[in-house]
């Protein structure tokens, strides 16, 4: 099934302090804090003291796409093409 266009963007950018970190915890679930100047964003599962496969899924999901994410921010810094262009 096709998922629907979100309704609503917010666009977070990078440009003054940023960071991103993982907080695993002993006794609940782990909570990914990404910090964007004066805001932060938490990711972390539905409930907090177990974890479903959809969350296992969901997490993998956001790794895969964060290393694809970092591996085209690096390219475009070190100006080479993308995987569809030829070299000019």
């Amino acid at each position: 099934m096709k998922r629907p266009r979100p309704v609503s963007v917010i666009t977070l950018k990078s440009s003054g302090p940023s960071s991103a970190k993982s907080h695993p915890y002993p006794r609940r679930t782990p909570v990914l804090a990404l910090d964007f100047d004066a805001i932060s964003v938490l990711v972390t599962t539905s409930h907090s003291n177990q974890i479903t496969p959809a969350d296992v899924a969901f997490a993998r999901e956001l790794a895969k796409e964060a290393a694809a994410f970092a591996v085209a921010v690096e390219r475009m810094f070190r100006s080479l093409p993308t995987p569809t262009e030829t070299p000019k």
